[in-house]
């Protein structure tokens, strides 16, 4: 009997959605969050939003985007599910202007440029692409099954306004392959059953 290549859920966004978490020990508290994403398609339409917290926010999230209807959107389906605190639709959403570059053989950069703030996260030392497939279901925590090509980064740096966040990226695995506290993640879609 041959199964379809057709997964069955409802898409609900495809997109990407690299992330940074450091911390000054391997383990220890997070002292910086941040995650971005460039959407393509979702029920808000497309966009892009950098989530983030840091002591470079002095502790306080921060929400940079150029598309307020998505990311409210995202907030309550998605993000405020993966960091409570990225879900208050309370946090400004600050108008911001994002760009990309770089080669993902060495280096990948995203920028974003508010009216008083620059933002630049990077991500480079990139270990061997994975792709990850979850049902929705599968993670107690979340109802979203997830489709995602990983890219584990052994070094970043994140800047803003040019200073340097404090921490670093850590290695992980993740079902025997080798990860990290920070990763891109291409070519992301997030599924729902019908």
């Amino acid at each position: 009997m041959a199964t379809s290549p057709i997964d069955p859920n409802r898409l609900l966004l495809t997109g990407e959605n690299p992330f940074i978490r450091l911390s000054e020990t391997d383990g220890g508290p997070i002292t910086t969050d941040a995650s971005f994403w460039r959407i393509l398609f979702s029920p808000g339409g497309p966009g892009h939003v950098l989530f983030l917290i840091s002591e470079l926010t002095g502790g306080a999230p921060r929400i940079y985007s150029d598309n307020i209807q998505m990311t409210r959107w995202l907030q309550k389906e998605i993000q405020g599910t993966i960091n409570p605190t990225f879900g208050n639709l309370e946090t400004p959403v600050v108008e911001t202007i994002f760009k990309s570059s770089g080669d993902l053989r060495s280096f990948w950069t995203e920028t974003a440029q508010s009216r008083d703030e620059e933002v630049m996260l990077t991500w480079y030392d990139l270990g061997e692409p994975f792709l990850m497939h979850s049902q929705p279901g599968s993670n107690p925590q979340r109802p979203h099954g997830v489709c995602t090509v990983f890219i584990p980064a052994g070094g970043v740096r994140l800047t803003l306004n040019g200073r340097f966040a404090a921490g670093r990226a850590w290695p992980r695995t993740r079902d025997g392959r080798k990860f990290s506290t920070c990763a891109l993640a291409f070519s992301e879609s997030w599924l729902l059953p019908y």
